[in-house]
């Protein structure tokens, strides 16, 4: 098996880990996996689903790397990178669909696997570069990501971005009272 096989098969898994990613919180609520696993239906939410996907897989992605020999120089910050890219990737091709016909579940399943494909190309990419001695910083970016997360989980902007128009509210528990 060589990287690009690694990287197809990682589209696949991280595609796979974003539907079970999608109801983790509804199955298991609880204050910590709010942090990581979308707590409405809110645009905003389901940005934690392709990160935490991105960043769930890369254990796996690890592992294979490893595992058939592949020289894998970044890993931390291809994961770091990857994941955070994807978030105004997808931003950037689904705000304008949904601006003009509103929620589509087939368009939004076809944008998050075209951001998937683009942020295993871009991993795939950083790791192929000469080796970065960049692990902390990788690790402080997806730590600092996940603060940003619980923060606006809890303390939502009133954007349309962070409503939940099927429950009639933003964040984890802010009902929408007209404001």
């Amino acid at each position: 098996m060589n990287h690009k096989q690694v990287k197809y098969i990682a589209v696949i898994g991280i595609f796979v880990l974003s539907f079970i990613s999608h109801y983790v919180y509804n199955i298991i609520p609880s204050p910590l996996l709010s942090i990581f696993f979308p707590v409405n239906e809110s645009i905003w939410e389901h940005m934690k689903i392709i990160f935490t996907s991105i960043i769930i897989y890369g254990v796996i992605d690890y592992y294979l790397l490893i595992k058939y020999n592949i020289k894998h120089n970044n890993f931390l910050l291809s994961l770091a990178i990857s994941s955070i890219v994807s978030i105004p990737i997808y931003l950037i091709i689904y705000l304008p669909i949904y601006n003009l016909i509103g929620e589509n579940l087939f368009i939004s399943i076809s944008i998050l696997f075209i951001v998937i494909i683009i942020s295993q190309i871009i991993s795939y990419y950083i790791q192929k570069r000469n080796n970065i001695n960049s692990d902390i910083i990788s690790c402080l970016l997806i730590i600092i990501t996940y603060i940003v997360f619980g923060y606006l989980t809890y303390y939502p902007i009133k954007n349309y971005l962070f409503f939940d128009q099927s429950n009639n509210k933003y964040g984890i528990n802010i009902y929408y009272l007209g404001n």
